[in-house]
């Protein structure tokens, strides 16, 4: 006769609490692997800053001779045009800041297009990537770091001319509002490489569309300056939100996120307020080029 035993639990409970620690294991692996893509993809396009720097010399430069010349043309602007004993350098310096990292990050495509083209970014696609979206992390984290840097010379540039420079406290809001705006237009841009067929398409929307945005927004006059049509416009371009906040911060020590930055067609507009708006904005670019990106890393 025969008779059955039956294990004890100790036995038979293992099997599960392994697979957990399996797939726990395999997830921090998989984290970890994307991680070190990012970062070796990353260190790569520094290392091409390293070789050819004139790019970051350039695009500290550019900012700094705006912000001397048009100050030097505006400087005998009627008193009170700007507003209150405000003059046209300190007007201009957030408008400066906005658009300097705007134009680097609607530029963030064209290294990845020149990869298209090349032939290096078919290697990387068929390279055993743990996530192909650490490409674009990386060119993401190289155009904000670029970002951060060119706001830091313009900031120091500014406070040099007499613009004066805002607390500690302001200094983390400025760089704040410039990561939201640039982590917009990077994703933009990106999906414009991978959507336009070659470099001079990406070229050609980048030369279209930045002076006229530059032009359709608070940068160089102020709002109650431009004729309604224009003031509509100006309060649809996402720079509008990111160069009145900084602009505010310059002007006032106490500040919070009800503070009244800008008097839009529509209403008031709060320092609170405009986060929110660039937060929207990079929501809607991410959540649009979603699909493009899954198409190309399919």
């Amino acid at each position: 006769m025969s008779q059955t035993v039956t294990p004890p639990k100790s036995d038979i409970s293992w099997q599960p609490q392994a697979a957990d620690r399996s797939n726990a294991d395999a997830k921090s692996s998989v984290i970890g692997d994307f991680i070190q893509e990012t970062l070796a993809l990353t260190k790569r396009l520094f290392i091409q800053l390293q070789r050819r720097p004139s790019t970051l010399i350039a695009g500290v430069i550019q900012p700094l001779m705006w912000l001397v010349l048009f100050g030097a043309l505006f400087q005998n602007a009627p008193q009170g045009f700007f507003g209150n004993n405000l003059s046209y350098g300190q007007f201009l310096g957030a408008g400066v800041i906005v658009f300097t990292a705007f134009a680097g990050a609607l530029n963030a495509g064209l290294p990845v297009m020149f990869d298209r083209e090349f032939g290096f970014l078919n290697r990387l696609l068929v390279a055993p990537l743990a996530s192909r979206f650490s490409i674009v992390a990386a060119s993401a984290i190289y155009i904000i770091t670029l970002s951060f840097i060119q706001t830091a010379s313009i900031v120091a540039a500014s406070a040099f001319l007499g613009a004066g420079l805002p607390n500690v406290w302001g200094l983390g809001a400025i760089a704040l509002i410039v990561f939201l705006l640039v982590l917009g237009v990077t994703a933009l841009s990106l999906g414009l490489a991978f959507a336009l067929p070659g470099h001079v398409e990406l070229i050609a929307v980048i030369f279209v569309t930045n002076l006229p945005i530059l032009f359709a927004s608070t940068a160089l006059a102020p709002l109650s300056f431009m004729p309604q049509w224009l003031q509509t416009i100006a309060t649809l371009n996402p720079l509008s939100y990111a160069i009145e906040p900084i602009r505010y911060l310059y002007l006032h020590r106490d500040w919070g996120f009800g503070s009244v930055v800008m008097q839009s067609p529509w209403g008031v507009v709060t320092f609170g307020g405009a986060l929110l708006i660039l937060l929207g904005f990079d929501a809607v670019v991410l959540l649009a080029i979603q699909p493009l990106l899954r198409r190309r890393f399919a």
